[in-house]
């Protein structure tokens, strides 16, 4: 428990009853009364977004094993990066997205059997398109594209649909956010479908194109998404007040605008207008450690569980250092090349950026999140936060220290430190791994 301040959100409703959204939503009902509204049951809900975060959980899986696989048999990256982000990070996507709208909002979340429709769509879609393009099927390859797409538009459905009976105060610069980032991943997703399906006017410009499916997809879906979850998730973990921000605003807006004005400059080759996409982008990616620090000197005093609060607080201030690391990369290589593709290189920034930023906010949300909204009782939950909360500080020097060993040995060509880095990572991914399932079990009542 918080002996400092409460984390409580910005004039939430006294039914409520929780620090954060999701611990608002996984809070009991309180019994109705005379002239009040009937309570929202979030039961299914929780249910359906914890189904969600084990299917990205077994997709971080299967990236390990593809990238062990590759790394044995001298592949590319492709197949576990696409496992990672596309999978992984994609259902993660589908699954909280519009949990949290609706938690936030105040609002009667969406069917859950549309919100698993669209969940396995989203899921499904990126299996797809993953085996088949690794296997070189290159029209299963189009139909899963298809898939993915159909269900980022059901996302967007069950997220923002609910929204017109939202009972609480809305928090629009996180819901345009969000809308932003569907937008961008279902033109990214176009892109790449249109690719696939041996479209010519795309085929002929893939070289430009790939560059502009690589920041809408990477940067302008799975980040944005992040960041704007970490304007009211980060607070949440560290114990302090969501409250709105100028760090939170500038990142938001710079990587809004500045990612499709990278994409629409790669598109027409127009630099100038890259440049000046890839200077917000910066400028945003820059606001996001500056917000984290923030919300850290605003904190509350933790009692209890300390390993599991030092794992989740830890996990997302280390990825925003990472995330500002290889965007400062990315953003440099394109105010240098303006619109050429050559500016584009997802090898020089994988590392950091799946990694040490994407799967490190991933690995920490569902460490916060299974306890919350996972299967059992408070108890049960008390348990697993123990239990995810294991060995924190190794894991977090391992993945950290991996992320900064196996991105520096590869740019300097020194295979020893390559070699460490890599199995530092796949130490922390799959203890993380081994720790959520073992979490996610069911757990007797103590």
């Amino acid at each position: 428990m918080a002996t400092g301040r409460l984390a409580v959100i910005e004039q939430a409703p006294a039914s409520a009853g929780a620090c954060c959204a999701a611990c608002a939503a996984s809070a009991p009902a309180p019994a109705p009364l005379v002239g009040r509204r009937p309570s929202i049951g979030r039961d299914l809900d929780r249910r359906v977004t914890a189904g969600g975060l084990l299917v990205a959980i077994g997709f971080v899986a299967a990236a390990i094993v593809a990238a062990v696989v590759g790394a044995v048999g001298g592949r590319t990256v492709w197949l576990p990066l696409h496992l990672a982000l596309a999978g992984g990070a994609g259902t993660a996507v589908a699954a909280v997205l519009p949990f949290f709208t609706a938690a936030l909002a105040v609002a009667v979340p969406a069917s859950p059997r549309a919100r698993m429709v669209s969940i396995a769509l989203v899921a499904v879609g990126a299996a797809v398109v993953s085996a088949a393009v690794a296997g070189g099927q290159m029209l299963l390859g189009a139909i899963g594209g298809t898939l993915y797409l159909v269900g980022i538009g059901g996302v967007a459905l069950v997220a923002f649909r609910p929204l017109r009976g939202a009972l609480g105060p809305r928090r629009r610069p996180v819901e345009l956010a969000y809308a932003s980032a569907l937008a961008q991943v279902a033109t990214s997703v176009a892109i790449a479908t249109a690719f696939l399906a041996g479209w010519m006017p795309v085929v002929e410009r893939w070289s430009t194109l790939k560059a502009a499916h690589g920041w809408l997809n990477v940067v302008g879906f799975v980040s944005l998404v992040i960041v704007a979850t970490l304007v009211h998730l980060a607070p949440t973990v560290e114990g302090g007040r969501i409250v709105r921000r100028r760090s939170s605003t500038i990142a938001l807006a710079g990587i809004a605008v500045g990612v499709p004005l990278i994409a629409a400059g790669y598109a027409v080759d127009m630099d100038v207008l890259a440049r000046l996409g890839a200077a917000m982008a910066l400028v945003g990616a820059v606001a996001v450690p500056v917000h984290a620090l923030a919300v850290a000197r605003d904190r509350g005093g933790w009692t209890n569980e300390l390993a599991w609060h030092r794992f989740t607080s830890g996990s997302l201030r280390a990825a925003s250092g990472w995330f500002v690391a290889a965007i400062a990369v990315a953003a440099g290589r394109v105010i240098w090349f303006g619109a050429d593709p050559a500016g584009w290189s997802i090898g020089l920034v994988a590392v950091p950026l799946a990694v040490g930023w994407v799967l490190q906010v991933l690995i920490g949300s569902w460490s916060h999140l299974l306890p919350a909204i996972g299967p059992g009782d408070q108890p049960a939950h008390a348990v697993q936060r123990r239990t995810l909360g294991r060995l924190a500080g190794p894991r977090l020097l391992a993945l950290n220290g991996g992320v900064a060993a196996l991105w520096f040995g590869g740019v300097l060509e020194i295979p020893v430190a390559s070699t460490l880095g890599a199995a530092c990572i796949g130490a922390a991914l799959l203890s993380a791994v081994a720790l959520a399932a073992r979490a996610a079990r069911p757990t007797r009542r103590y």
